[in-house]
């Protein structure tokens, strides 16, 4: 089981001192949750991708290789990288890039975004935004897996022996995820690929994650990649800790209340009712997010959001203290009743050892995880069909 935090990178007031952080501010912040992250024993850090304010999560890769350099075991991913605006020649350059500078510690999520004017500024048509997944995720497998590739599609030019470099360290992508909040369309992507599926579990209710993982599950057995329970998945989550449940609540209301994304609608008490977001004690929120299985079955990797809506950078790292902590207890907890036939989250040196080796006899990442099997697609058609019906 993989456990980590991942950022949004939103630059947001503080609603208790009135104060902005400056974006400079917000990205050196960015980099010593990354650090922290790993010195209390978190194995993933995720940014997301976001090109309008207030954000500072643009160029994802500059981040990643920027905390690759500063650490040396956490795997360093992304929430999200946009398939649909980004050219897939350039996130297929960018990520073996950081592949090989981090000796194989990243992966990726890829997700459509859903910031309407972001699709007009690179060039794109948000109407499209399910054919551009599906198109240009196509296009950057065979990035990965043809040396040289022959290409001609709807939304770029045609590529003409055309070979990415660097090539894919040991000869093997990265892992991809899909992530979502309420597409099918991108469920129905990562089955039939046999990728990850990860739901970012932090507005919706227990009922809408459960109905999207089966979803995913059933698809991903559908095209044969396994039974369903087999299926690599992911969930983000939302937690506010303190020592004292009541003070956690008390600390954490001004931010939920003033939050952009979701202040000024339903209170923290229905919020938390309703959705995974947990306020409380360490003990509370480790018994909340042990009983996200209930809904998803046992899956790989559990991803929380700790630095939004205007917590200063000291606060999010007493956050993570109060994580490590639990650390031991959470990875416990998930192991207990795990079937001994139900995948880890794949790495690099797992997708190494599945591929029969790296191609030059070296692997450059060690660890014990197993692998899922990959499918090689032979035709987009069945997804295209799906996201014109």
């Amino acid at each position: 089981m993989q456990i980590g935090i991942f950022t949004v990178g939103d630059v947001t007031t503080d609603p208790t001192t009135g104060r902005t952080p400056t974006e400079y501010e917000r990205i050196k912040a960015t980099v010593e949750i990354a650090k922290k992250a790993e010195e209390v024993g978190l194995d993933v850090f995720a940014t997301g991708e976001h090109h309008n304010p207030p954000f500072i999560a643009s160029n994802p890769t500059a981040t990643l290789a920027y905390i690759g350099a500063q650490t040396e075991n956490i795997i360093l991913s992304t929430a999200t990288t946009l398939i649909t605006t980004t050219d897939p020649v350039l996130i297929a350059e960018d990520y073996a890039k950081i592949q090989h500078l981090t000796d194989g510690r990243v992966d990726l999520m890829m997700g459509r975004g859903n910031t309407g004017p972001v699709y007009p500024w690179f060039g794109k048509d948000i109407r499209q935004g399910i054919n551009l997944a599906i198109e240009n995720y196509a296009l950057l497998r065979r990035l990965w897996t043809e040396d040289v590739v022959d290409w001609e599609g709807r939304f770029r030019t045609p590529l003409q022996g055309y070979t990415s470099t660097p090539r894919p360290l040991d000869g093997v992508a990265p892992f991809v995820w899909h992530g979502s909040i309420r597409s099918p369309e991108i469920a129905e992507q990562a089955a039939y690929y046999g990728d990850g599926y990860f739901h970012n579990h932090i507005f919706w209710p227990a009922s809408h994650a459960a109905q999207m993982v089966n979803l995913y599950r059933e698809r991903f057995e559908h095209y044969g990649h396994g039974r369903a329970d087999q299926a690599i998945v992911g969930l983000g989550g939302q937690i506010f800790m303190n020592r004292s449940s009541q003070e956690a609540v008390r600390r954490f209301r001004p931010y939920f209340d003033n939050a952009p994304v979701y202040g000024h609608g339903p209170s923290l008490e229905e919020f938390t009712e309703h959705t995974p977001l947990t306020v409380g004690s360490p003990q509370q929120v480790l018994e909340r997010t042990l009983s996200f299985r209930e809904y998803a079955g046992h899956y790989q990797r559990q991803l929380f959001l700790v630095d939004h809506a205007g917590l200063p950078l000291k606060t999010v790292l007493e956050q993570l203290d109060l994580l490590g902590e639990i650390l031991p207890e959470m990875r416990k907890g998930f192991a207990e009743g795990r079937p001994a036939d139900i995948p880890d989250a794949p790495t690099h040196a797992s997708l190494v050892a599945a591929a029969g080796g790296a191609k030059d006899g070296t692997v450059h990442a060690e660890d014990t995880m197993t692998g899922t099997t990959d499918r090689d697609a032979e035709t987009e058609a069945v997804l295209v069909e799906g996201a014109e019906a």
